[in-house]
């Protein structure tokens, strides 16, 4: 019974651990890497990831504030490319259609934004950023909680990238709390993906932005 008990405590204990220290790993890899708009290095592309539409197909306000932050990227000459990544998965749901036609709507021109339609996790558009449009570098836009995650995906599978926060208004705290609640369980999910794993996501024939660099 006593080495039932000890088994369950060591349990109790290291299971809170195992969790929360992937995110602690995440945080302290992107430190470094996170910037401002006005400071952030030049990249050739920024990588936007999706984050929800309305019923309407309409961008979330999380969504627009991502669209709007690589928008200003854009104009303040800090990337030529915008892509944009999200889900596609049935027909009346379509997260890169709607994150374009916003971006039109804010002044970039339709052929400085490329759309990948299959990008349904973070991983998985880290994953095409590389394979399939054949990035090196990139600046990835997203939210302040999202971006220690997506900047340790992207570079362990060998995008070298740095990130800009896309927090634009305040957002609810409830939603605030649980975004930062399901990011502990993301984040664990996406080191065992990046060095356990090694799942492949939907590719298909490369379509390169830039086709010279990627030969």
């Amino acid at each position: 019974m006593k080495i039932l008990l000890r088994l369950l405590l060591a349990i109790l204990v290291l299971t809170p651990i195992t969790f929360i220290l992937p995110r602690l790993i995440t945080a302290i890899y992107a430190w470094p890497r996170l910037h401002r708009v006005e400071d952030v290095p030049a990249k050739p592309v920024a990588i936007v990831f999706g984050a929800g539409l309305w019923r309407d197909g309409s961008p979330t306000p999380v969504l627009r504030d991502r669209v709007a932050t690589a928008v200003e990227l854009y104009f303040q000459g800090k990337v030529n490319k915008l892509l944009m990544s999200g889900d596609n998965r049935v027909d009346n749901y379509n997260e890169p259609a709607a994150m374009e036609e916003f971006a039109i709507g804010l002044g970039v021109p339709a052929e400085d934004i490329i759309l990948d339609y299959a990008g349904q996790r973070t991983y998985d558009t880290c994953f095409r950023a590389k394979e399939i449009f054949g990035l090196q570098d990139a600046i990835l836009v997203t939210q302040e909680f999202h971006l220690p995650r997506a900047i340790y995906t992207c570079n362990s599978l060998g995008v070298d990238a740095l990130g800009v926060a896309a927090d634009r208004r305040e957002y609810r705290r409830r939603q605030s709390a649980f975004w930062q609640l399901r990011e502990v369980a993301a984040t664990f999910v996406a080191l065992w993906d990046i060095h356990i794993t090694r799942p492949r996501p939907i590719l298909g024939n490369p379509e390169p932005i830039f086709p010279m660099e990627a030969q």
